[in-house]
């Protein structure tokens, strides 16, 4: 699942069009201050902001969700073409920045691919954690029951 955040709607419908296509699933919110509440009830681990948006713009809500929970992968997709957009961007977190308008969306494909592998190799090594800590724990109580 993929969460996506613009306040343009028609953008959101052809995105959501395009990236259902590649088969994701997306989900579109175009008001920013409702994706951190989104993002509590649900299991997304992606997310694709814009940044110049009313209300709370991308750089902040990146912020937001990266101290919510650092393992959410967040690629930014925005019309502010500028260094300093891409700088604010890596430096708050996120994967990747793209800018609208997007012809190609090839590039954003590929780099929600990788994210998507990124975020599967996270899980994995949280996975792989807790099944060794699972195994030192039950090994310590099989040693304590000798007693």
């Amino acid at each position: 699942m993929v969460l996506h955040v613009d306040d343009d709607e028609n953008f959101l419908k052809l995105s959501k069009h395009r990236l259902a296509n590649e088969g994701y699933s997306v989900e579109s919110i175009c008001r920013p201050e409702h994706a951190l509440k989104y993002l509590l009830n649900s299991h997304c681990r992606v997310c694709i902001l814009d940044i110049d948006m009313p209300r709370v713009n991308g750089l902040e809500l990146l912020q937001e969700i990266k101290s919510y929970d650092g393992g959410i992968q967040v690629i930014m997709l925005t019309g502010l073409v500028s260094q300093m957009t891409v700088l604010e961007s890596l430096r708050g977190g996120a994967e990747a920045c793209f800018f609208k308008p997007m012809p190609d969306f090839t590039p954003l494909l590929e780099a929600l691919d990788a994210t998507f592998v990124k975020a599967d190799r996270w899980w994995h090594c949280l996975y792989e954690l807790k099944n060794r800590r699972q195994s030192e724990l039950g090994g310590a109580e099989s040693a304590l029951s000798q007693f």
